[in-house]
């Protein structure tokens, strides 16, 4: 029989320890990043939309850290701990390799996240790399099923879907490609059809998109 379901939620918990999923995926990640005990750098690597930035904003809450944006002299004047989120995105070595060599001098954490592994970016600073090398790696495995539908099911939450039949998870798994990229996606377009057309999400509204 099918079950409506309605997800209730508070969207500022949203990025909290308790809402993130640790399953196998990415549980050494999870450890690693809310070790209250572990005071060295690290390097978050993991595809888009895993979670990544779920993670670096536990970590930047906890450490009390400033998200780097091109805002250097404002964190050397507070020596606070540092996260550089999506490194590669718009790299400036040089400011990259000053600012991890002033957090080295003055003993503060760093917290790097990628979409891509370093050994696949070529650095015009070889300096830079070797920097970044000692930090301690960890990465967000590929999603299996009970991530994706753990995924699925959170971004639904935050669309506030009303879901009528729980065989739309199982329509949707089969149908998607298993990226986390391609369930964001997708949801944000059965959100965009279901405002235009003014329905609830249903199997026949998601035949239109995939």
């Amino acid at each position: 029989m099918n079950e409506q379901i309605f997800f209730d939620f508070k969207t500022n918990s949203l990025l909290d320890i308790n809402s993130f999923f640790v399953n196998r995926t990415n549980e050494k990640a999870f450890s690693l990043i809310t070790n209250g005990n572990f005071f060295e750098n690290i390097i978050l690597v993991g595809p888009r939309k895993s979670g990544k930035s779920h993670l670096a904003n536990i970590w930047r809450n906890n450490k009390k850290a400033l998200i780097f944006k091109n805002n250097i002299d404002e964190i050397i004047s507070k020596n606070n701990n540092v996260l550089i989120e999506n490194l590669f995105y718009d790299l400036d070595e040089e400011k990259i390799f000053y600012l991890i060599n002033h957090c080295l001098s003055h003993k503060l954490n760093v917290l790097v996240t990628s979409d891509i592994d370093l050994y696949e970016y070529n650095f015009k600073l070889p300096d830079l790399l070797s920097r970044l090398k000692v930090f301690n790696y960890v990465s967000i495995n590929k999603p299996d099923d009970e991530i994706l539908i753990n995924v699925l099911t959170k971004l639904l939450m935050e669309k506030q879907f009303i879901i009528k039949n729980k065989d739309i998870f199982e329509f949707l798994l089969k149908r998607v490609n298993r990226t986390y990229e391609d369930i964001y996606n997708l949801v944000n377009k059965m959100d965009k059809l279901s405002l235009e057309k003014k329905r609830q999400l249903t199997i026949p509204l998601i035949r239109e998109l995939i």
